[in-house]
């Protein structure tokens, strides 16, 4: 079995260098690092010309597929969190995870007829818990430890889980045009839904800012 130790596995799920060193220092003394706002400085940057990627933009509402930089397709309006969008979750608060992810998940029998699921929360997301009192440091190494053996984040922690985009199923799409009404994940109409499940892929990147 090909094991690694956290500080590595942080290093490489981070994936940018500056930020990974960042990331496994102890924290500062002037307080915590907002590692996931540093994450989205750079997350709008495509990783190459030919990547299909996602950005969904909690002050515009939107949703919308590139290819590279140009824009391919954009859901308008889609509806987040009762609570908005923030860097720092907890499981109940009804706020949308910021940050960079990965589609790891298709459920095309959920009551919201197609769940996309995303591999929230990230290791950055666990370091900030760490930082800030959330995480406790067992919390925290067992975060990885559930990690590294199965290969996505565990959901039932202190951060909670169960994000991704998803249609509305039978839900009222007039509520849906006019009110943030999630309990953290994204929500688009069932006729969207079905179009961005036919263009990403697991492995899609996922920016939400």
């Amino acid at each position: 079995m090909f094991l690694v130790n956290r500080r590595r596995f942080l290093a490489m799920a981070l994936s940018l260098p500056a930020l990974a060193s960042a990331a496994v220092t102890a924290p500062s003394q002037t307080g915590p690092t907002d590692l996931v706002e540093t994450m989205l400085s750079r997350a709008h940057v495509p990783r190459h010309s030919d990547e299909l990627w996602v950005l969904i933009d909690d002050k515009e509402a939107t949703l919308s597929v590139f290819r590279g930089n140009a824009l391919v397709e954009r859901f308008v309006p889609i509806s987040l969190g009762r609570a908005g969008a923030k860097t720092q979750r907890v499981r109940g608060d009804n706020v949308t995870p910021m940050g960079e992810f990965r589609v790891n998940r298709f459920n095309y029998e959920s009551q919201w007829r197609t769940f996309i699921g995303i591999d929230y929360p990230t290791p950055a997301h666990a370091r900030m818990a760490l930082e800030k009192g959330i995480y406790s440091q067992t919390d925290y190494d067992d975060y990885f430890d559930y990690y590294r053996r199965y290969g996505h984040p565990p959901q039932n922690t202190a951060l909670g889980g169960a994000i991704g985009i998803h249609g509305l199923g039978s839900a009222d799409p007039d509520i849906h045009g006019r009110y943030h009404w999630t309990q953290g994940c994204v929500a688009v109409t069932n006729e969207q839904i079905d179009r961005l499940a036919s263009l990403v892929g697991v492995g899609t990147r996922v920016v939400i800012r």
